[in-house]
């Protein structure tokens, strides 16, 4: 196993890699620090650790949204006629977006203005 030197929002961190999988390691480095790049730049959270944690939050998010919607895909490839299989991937409905966003509100709430849990 070998240690790669990595950046996240212009902090050094030496992490533990498989041999052969460094590049999605450093995939995953660079979609981590790009949303919390974005959530610090937006300018409205400043605490590392809650930057942290919204770019968690937000990653887990899209993972679980994309679960569900190849799961509901899936659903109703089996059980559709042929001619509708390939209906694609359904975009978050906007109930689903608004209910990340009230969860977010929610986060920053309970976290306050320090960043740290209430």
């Amino acid at each position: 196993m070998k240690q790669i030197e990595v950046q996240i929002l212009q902090q050094s961190y030496l992490l533990a890699c498989p041999d052969g999988h460094e590049s999605r390691l450093l995939e995953a480095v660079e979609r981590v620090d790009t949303a919390m790049t974005r959530i610090r730049d937006a300018g409205k959270v400043r605490a590392r650790e809650r930057i942290a944690v919204l770019a968690a939050l937000n990653l887990a998010f899209e993972i679980a949204d994309r679960e569900a919607s190849e799961l509901a895909a899936a659903t109703a490839q089996r059980n559709a006629p042929p001619a509708a299989a390939d209906a694609g991937n359904p975009s978050p409905s906007p109930a689903q977006e608004q209910r990340m966003q009230q969860l977010l509100l929610r986060l920053d709430q309970a976290l306050g203005d320090d960043g740290r849990l209430l």
